[in-house]
């Protein structure tokens, strides 16, 4: 009959809703989705995920599961589109282990000139000239804005003024591990070496159980900080549990330049030191353990391989900076088959001149199967320099409980790149050696840094219009001060 129809008609309507509504009852809800083609952990090494989606709640990391899983099993925003996903690849933010983002308003400042010479007669004076707080904002800010661009979520600072940088960190979004200077010369930032340390001593207070910002020391260079300043920063660091963030062996040259006198009160004190290269002076003064963090480790002995190993200091590469600069080569394959944590850093846009990590890292592949062709190695694989710029910066740094990965339970700091070629036989190939992929989108802690190509937390027009009434004001003063073929800033 037709009363019996639509008896069962509406029955099944009902069965239907009410299925429905428990199937939308029963899925989680959560933050975001992220769906994408491939997802690289990271951890475990050398591995990645096809169809996945990266699930975040409160700013972490709750799962990783096949993307018809997780629809079946949460509900969330998912802001990468359909097209995106066919080509996007998700992993961990990139971690700048050595930057002087400031010194963003350097760059292309001088070329075609050795270390020293660049310090000396360019870098030093060209700040000692300009360096003061709106100098260190405006140069952060830029630097902030490339960093992210670049996929890159944190980044180890050592700069005059990190208490500047600490505000545009925070208002970026980002992660940083801001260096408290210590140098033996005065500044704008500090008038003599008490005073730095003072400064630290603030900065660390300031700093604590801040969800964004770490402090580590900043001593410049064996060449620029004396025996006394080391054995008060190798207490202050075993005291607070700090890094110590310094060049060392960044060239031949450096490694054999005289140890300064401080001006702090115990260096009547110290008795004469027997000559010997900085990594041997540094474990004297017991500052060689896994606290410290070395930059460039350029020109490097078989004996102070061993001396870094057994005492597992973190190394930080910089291939580019150290190219332009003639520096030298650091060491990578055989650090990393003795098992040394090495990191990567572009060091300062001054001296490379981009804070492109990505770019770093093929930089880094290339010489590394060169230098290996040399040596007859075997030359390293690409998931070993993405581990660079990610786990083994976490490592150097102290966060690797939190960050460095994508695992259940780490921060949300994570990269969204579109892969701009066909076929991929494999992401993290693709990731390290084809520089045309596009970083399309970032997130610290669930928060997006950058959507879609666009920056949320910076304005990109801003930015570059204080940067360029900066260069003019450097350009006219170059043009003052210098006259010679190696100043990229002296107008023709």
């Amino acid at each position: 009959s037709s009363f019996s129809s639509f008896f069962f008609f509406f029955l099944f309507l009902d069965s239907w809703y009410i299925f429905m509504m428990s199937t939308e009852t029963a899925r989680q809800k959560v933050d975001l989705l992220l769906q994408a083609r491939w997802i690289i952990p990271i951890v475990p090494a050398n591995v990645f995920y096809e169809n996945h989606t990266l699930v975040i709640h409160d700013g972490k990391i709750l799962n990783i599961l096949p993307s018809a899983d997780a629809k079946a099993k949460y509900d969330g925003e998912e802001p990468l589109s359909a097209d995106a996903q066919n080509d996007t690849v998700l992993l961990p933010g990139l971690i700048n282990a050595h930057t002087h983002a400031a010194m963003s308003l350097f760059r292309s400042y001088v070329d075609a000139v050795p270390l020293m010479e660049w310090l000396q007669e360019y870098i030093w004076p060209a700040e000692a000239k300009f360096v003061g707080e709106d100098f260190v904002r405006t140069g952060t800010r830029l630097a902030a804005a490339e960093m992210i661009r670049c996929g890159v979520t944190m980044f180890s600072d050592m700069y005059f003024f990190p208490d500047v940088s600490a505000g545009v960190v925070e208002a970026a979004g980002m992660r940083a591990t801001l260096g408290a200077p210590i140098i033996n010369m005065p500044s704008a930032w500090a008038s003599d070496t008490a005073a730095y340390f003072q400064r630290a001593v603030d900065l660390v207070k300031e700093y604590q159980s801040h969800p964004l910002i770490d402090i580590t020391l900043a001593p410049h260079a064996p060449y620029t900080v004396g025996c006394t300043g080391f054995k008060r920063l190798c207490a202050l660091s075993k005291e607070h549990n700090m890094r110590i963030h310094t060049h060392l062996h960044e060239s031949a040259a450096t490694v054999g330049m005289p140890i300064p006198k401080d001006d702090l009160a115990e260096e009547k004190d110290l008795p004469a030191e027997d000559p010997c290269r900085p990594l041997e002076r540094l474990r004297r003064l017991g500052v060689l353990n896994d606290r410290l963090i070395a930059v460039h480790m350029t020109d490097v002995t078989d004996e102070e391989h061993l001396l870094v190993k057994e005492a597992k200091v973190s190394v930080v590469h910089c291939p580019e900076s150290n190219l332009k600069l003639g520096s030298g080569i650091c060491p990578l394959n055989k650090f990393i088959r003795e098992g040394v944590n090495v990191a990567i850093g572009t060091d300062g846009a001054a001296s490379n001149d981009d804070l492109d990590v990505f770019g770093e890292l093929r930089t880094a592949s290339l010489l590394d199967k060169m230098e290996s062709a040399k040596a007859q190695v075997p030359a390293l694989h690409a998931h070993v320099f993405l581990e660079m710029a990610t786990i083994n910066g976490a490592r150097a740094l102290g966060v690797e409980n939190r960050l460095g990965s994508l695992e259940i339970g780490k921060q949300a700091d994570v990269v969204a790149v579109k892969m701009r070629t066909e076929p991929v036989y494999n992401p993290i190939t693709n990731l390290v050696h084809v520089g045309t992929n596009s970083v399309t989108d970032v997130w610290v802690q669930g928060k997006c840094l950058l959507k879609a190509g666009e920056l949320q937390t910076l304005d990109e027009k801003q930015l570059q219009s204080e940067g360029r009434a900066f260069g003019q004001k450097i350009l006219e003063w170059a043009a003052r001060e210098h006259s010679d073929s190696n100043l990229s800033a002296t107008p023709a």
